[in-house]
């Protein structure tokens, strides 16, 4: 019987595959739950009802009401429209830290798994002096040093995010550089660029994904916690991470102010995680439901069953 099974041609395929199906119920749901905010955020002017920095001092710390479904904060600005506009300075932001972490680290994680000697040598020595500071601190000071605005900030996480992801990429690299296709390019002639980004990266690319999606839960969260210590985004400008901050002075006589914002953020990084495993699950050939022996034997028997009737049929 195994030889049979050795013998012929799988009888499940890879678009049969159970487990590995990327909609369940879970990442459905957390797919659905970021759409929604990011498309809230994304035409928030057609959605806010006020101007997010237009203030009414005579209405300051108003609880939710049909004019101002999350309350006004202490200056009387709409905290729905500026949970609109903030949540697209913070989502652009995060976004903006994985692209650089991105861009740098993983060009410069596949150069040094693929060509590896001194420059592999330098570039993890560069990445561990980077990887033994905490993120945040290192991101502290990188703004503290260019300056106190969202773009500074971003510009210092995404440095910090390059060396993780020049690491993961690394090391996904020295395990595809000694497969067999590798060595077929090589001696077929193939430049290392081509080599590189043509046939390692593709195969590396779906943990990469998984990963860089994880990373923007991530920058969001370290994007707040600089905002909320007051090194990232200048008010007026709305942020999920300030409006944390500017609540947390009123927390026992509005505590929407701060609630509402950290449970946001809550929920855009469950999402994410859940959206994430979900990816990682439907990329990843090990987590494939594979069918049981006596399952596979059945399906093999009718196999052969089907084959002798044709072969009988085309005979008579």
């Amino acid at each position: 019987m195994f030889t049979l099974l050795l013998g012929h041609r799988p009888l499940y395929r890879s678009g049969q595959r159970k487990a590995g199906r990327l909609f369940t119920p879970a990442v459905t749901a957390a797919f659905i739950v970021l759409l929604v905010i990011l498309l809230a955020c994304i035409f928030a002017p057609l959605l806010a009802p006020y101007d997010p920095n237009a203030g009414d001092l005579s209405n300051t710390l108003a609880m939710p009401s049909a004019g101002h479904p999350f309350g006004t904060d202490q200056n009387g600005r709409d905290l729905f429209s500026r949970i609109l506009y903030g949540g697209r300075t913070a989502l652009t932001s995060a976004l903006g830290v994985v692209a650089i972490s991105m861009i740098l680290g993983i060009p410069l994680g596949l150069t040094s798994g693929y060509r590896g000697g001194l420059f592999d040598t330098l570039t993890m020595r560069c990445c561990d002096i980077l990887l033994s500071f905490p993120s945040l601190l290192l991101a502290f000071i990188f703004v503290a040093g260019l300056g106190r605005n969202t773009y500074n900030a971003v510009l210092a996480l995404g440095i910090v995010y390059v060396p993780m992801l020049t690491r993961l990429t690394r090391s996904l690299t020295l395990v595809e550089k000694n497969k067999v296709y590798v060595s077929a390019c090589v001696s077929l002639g193939y430049s290392e660029p081509r080599i590189i980004y043509r046939h390692i990266l593709p195969n590396c690319i779906s943990t990469i994904l998984v990963q860089l999606t994880l990373d923007v839960g991530y920058a969001l969260l370290d994007l707040a916690a600089l905002s909320f210590l007051g090194l990232g985004t200048r008010p007026p400008q709305a942020d999920w991470g300030s409006m944390l901050d500017e609540g947390r002075a009123v927390l026992l006589l509005n505590a929407f102010l701060s609630l509402i914002p950290g449970l946001i953020i809550v929920v855009v990084v469950v999402a994410l995680n859940l959206f994430s495993d979900g990816l990682h699950q439907y990329l990843d050939p090990s987590q494939t439901d594979l069918p049981s022996f006596d399952a596979y034997e059945r399906k093999l028997r009718k196999y052969y069953a089907v084959k002798e009737a044709r072969d009988g049929n085309q005979s008579a």
